[in-house]
């Protein structure tokens, strides 16, 4: 439309032109050349237009550019961790996930830095958590959170460890294995607060477990291994710690494992007080999605992912294979929800947690969006280099949240 005018104007002005020189008695000559001033003139101008049309798209387009970039940054700038250095607990034994994060940098790659504060036990660990003295704890169980739950310490389960430790049951060689109804009438050297155990017996038709079975609690595993072999005890459940041991005695079966009787029982939950989860919600999801690429090497890369992890810990490779190279070993970032409901049931109807548990939802110390949306975001970045596993990840979460 405004080239039609810009032409409309030159035939006007060329028009003028000839009609004034007739007037005046000029001779065509002049007349033509008067016109063809106006013509040029016309055509400078429509070319400067042009030019300042140019430069003004230039402009809109680089204000576009710059527009695009800044929403970027303000996108990127949204999804920093709130809190960059996390103090985190992983156990005696580690957390092959985080040792793979760490060594990976993918933690580094989410603005995070970890740093590693020891505990000697499960429940030292879980002091220093409700005291502020740890922000994260991913290898105290859980039942140690859910109690502390029940006791009105409010505590926030974000993500897993292991959905499965592997942790035999071992007997005399020689001992017959029918099922979880064997430990009635029996000494089993295991805390009943492990509720993988109360549960299934219960789930078999045990009605008071507690009594129906003779518990003997010991401080450490390897007391009970050795109550087995004297003959104190008829049964004792190891740390995932004892794999190696136990497999390498002459006088001693494994009959069992715990995540035979109960699979996908919730062995250890990564926990934080629930504060620091409602004000760091961008640091969760970062370490989330850290660990969540740190499971994507480890399925990929088992054997690498031993010899990283048995340098960490100051272990031989042989100790960490015993355990992480079997089957019963299963490790996954998920909350596994569903898990810590039924362990939360199950505490209950066992007398292990305190009377106020009644009137607590333990759906509210859960938090599976953060997770979620980890997931979410690790998928649309890093999902088209491990289409299966992400796609494994989404299955498993629709099973178990």
């Amino acid at each position: 439309m405004e080239s039609s005018k810009k032409f409309m104007t030159a035939l006007l002005t060329l028009a003028m032109a000839i009609s004034f020189a007739a007037c005046g008695n000029n001779t065509d000559k002049d007349a033509s050349k008067d016109a063809d001033k106006q013509v040029e003139s016309t055509e400078s101008a429509e070319k400067t237009d042009e030019k300042a049309e140019n430069s003004e798209k230039t402009e809109e387009n680089t204000d576009d550019a710059e527009k695009a970039d800044e929403t970027a940054e303000n996108t990127e700038e949204a999804g920093k961790p709130e809190v960059s250095k996390v103090r985190w607990n992983s156990g005696t034994s580690g957390n092959v996930l985080v040792t793979i994060a760490e060594e990976k940098g993918y933690f580094k790659d989410q603005g995070l830095e970890i740093e590693n504060v020891p505990a000697d036990a499960n429940a030292d660990a879980m002091t220093m958590l409700s005291t502020g003295k740890v922000d994260v704890v991913s290898n105290a169980g859980t039942s140690n959170p859910l109690q502390q739950i029940s006791a009105g310490i409010d505590l926030t389960i974000f993500g897993g460890h292991m959905v499965q430790g592997a942790m035999p049951v071992v007997a005399k060689k020689g001992t017959k294995w029918n099922g979880i109804k064997d430990l009635v009438g029996k000494k089993f050297a295991c805390n009943p607060s492990y509720f993988a155990f109360t549960g299934a017996l219960m789930d078999a038709g045990v009605e008071d477990p507690l009594n129906e079975v003779s518990w003997e609690t010991y401080t450490d595993y390897n007391d009970a291994l050795a109550a087995v072999t004297r003959g104190e005890v008829d049964y004792a459940l190891m740390g995932t710690g004892q794999c190696y041991t136990v497999k390498n005695m002459d006088d001693i079966d494994i009959v069992t494992w715990h995540g035979e009787v109960m699979p996908n029982y919730s062995c250890c939950r990564m926990v934080a007080q629930s504060d620091f989860v409602k004000n760091n919600p961008n640091t969760i999801k970062n370490i989330l999605i850290a660990l969540i690429r740190a499971q994507d090497f480890y399925e990929h890369n088992k054997e690498e992912a031993l010899k990283i992890h048995a340098a960490k810990i100051n272990a031989k490779e042989d100790y960490v294979a015993a355990y992480m190279l079997d089957d019963h070993y299963k490790v996954h970032v998920d909350p596994l929800r569903k898990s810590v409901e039924r362990a939360w049931g199950i505490l209950d109807k066992t007398g292990f947690l305190k009377e106020k548990a009644k009137d607590i939802n333990i759906d509210d110390h859960v938090n599976t969006d953060l997770y979620q949306e980890a997931l979410k975001e690790a998928k649309e970045k890093y999902g088209a280099e491990s289409k299966d596993f992400y796609e494994s990840l989404e299955q498993f979460y629709s099973e178990n949240d």
